[in-house]
């Protein structure tokens, strides 16, 4: 039967080595004067017994609770949970543990974690906002990652750059008639990525962009693209903004006997856990987020160490914007009729 005896506190490893309970409690925490020697001898002791310090102690002693909160705008896309675990790796490393509210895509629910996350004492939080919304000032630092053109932006992929690279590998390619997809054209990091894409073409290149959020609205959830009658107006390479969009332009193009990229070419964007295993194999633009969540973090755990920090503030990054990567793979060829994609592999540039 397993023992339901309590683990030590600070009174009995003050008792077994004859100090002060207030002697133990600096020892442990690295605060007041106490010997090195003293120090050691303390924490060996209380790593012998098995001593697990109390959270809630803790946090009644520094005022703070370790646990930053962050709030995502939709756990059910597929991008988002790759970036909460992101997020938990580094404040993990940085020693907090991590609460997780969804908007749900939608404004005042956005708010309303954010309160709640506020409420129930995070030291800080990471917020990734809802399109076409700000985060205020709260009660707690706040750190955002959105895109480099959202004002009070912390840190995040460089958007419009990842747009560029994709607008030169068309270009490269052969592609003069490019059509972008975007889903929402509210979305700052979709208009950036956009904006990216047209600032890379060459002279004689042209882009068109469909937003699928105004054509849904016009016909009705999940119609058609039209696609394949874009392909007779002359158009050779489609540009997604997202790899969901991108997923759906291949769909389309397949049922209408469209072959892809030996007629036309797609692109997305965030390289999802399924795109290098679709077939074709999706030429995408990834975001490091490992990087950028070390930075989120490690710029609002900074923040969180400062007296001011108790007033709420946005969080500041010395390196706002981190370069994201094209992945070429085989749903991108060359323009020419008839001429197939060479790669079977994927690129990384």
């Amino acid at each position: 039967m397993a023992s339901s005896r309590p683990g030590p506190n600070l009174s009995r490893i003050a008792t077994s080595l004859g100090v002060s309970i207030a002697t133990v409690s600096n020892a442990l925490s690295g605060k007041g004067r106490v010997s090195d020697q003293l120090v050691e001898r303390i924490r060996e002791h209380a790593a012998e017994l098995g001593y697990v310090p109390s959270q809630a102690g803790r946090a009644l002693r520094t005022g703070r609770s370790g646990v930053i909160g962050l709030v995502l705008p939709d756990i059910a896309n597929p991008l988002f949970p790759k970036i909460a675990q992101a997020i938990e790796f580094a404040a993990s490393a940085a020693g907090y543990g991590v609460l997780i509210a969804d908007s749900r895509g939608d404004a005042a629910t956005q708010d309303e974690a954010i309160n709640r996350l506020v409420e129930r004492g995070v030291d800080g939080m990471v917020v990734i906002p809802r399109r076409a919304t700000r985060i205020s000032s709260f009660a707690c630092p706040v750190a955002v990652i959105d895109t480099p053109s959202t004002p009070d932006n912390t840190v995040s992929a460089d958007h419009w750059q990842g747009g560029r690279e994709i607008a030169v590998h068309l270009a490269d390619l052969g592609h003069q008639r490019i059509l972008i997809i975007g889903n929402n054209q509210e979305s700052s990091v979709q208009n950036d990525r956009a904006g990216g894409i047209r600032a890379g073409l060459r002279p004689g290149m042209q882009a068109e962009t469909l937003w699928v959020d105004k054509l849904e609205r016009d016909g009705g959830s999940g119609c058609p693209l039209g696609l394949a009658e874009r392909v007779r107006q002359g158009f050779t390479a489609f540009a997604a903004l997202s790899d969901l969009q991108a997923l759906r332009a291949l769909t389309e193009l397949q049922q209408a006997g469209i072959s892809v990229p030996a007629d036309v070419s797609v692109t997305g964007f965030d390289d999802l856990i399924w795109s290098p295993v679709v077939r074709p194999s999706l030429t995408t633009v990834r975001m490091d987020m490992d990087r950028i969540a070390g930075i989120a973090v490690s710029a609002l755990a900074d923040t969180i160490s400062k007296s001011r920090a108790r007033e709420g503030m946005l969080v500041t990054a010395e390196i706002e914007r981190v370069a994201m990567q094209l992945i070429v793979r085989q749903s991108s060829g060359p323009c020419e009729p008839g001429i197939k994609n060479p790669r079977d592999g994927e690129h990384v540039r």
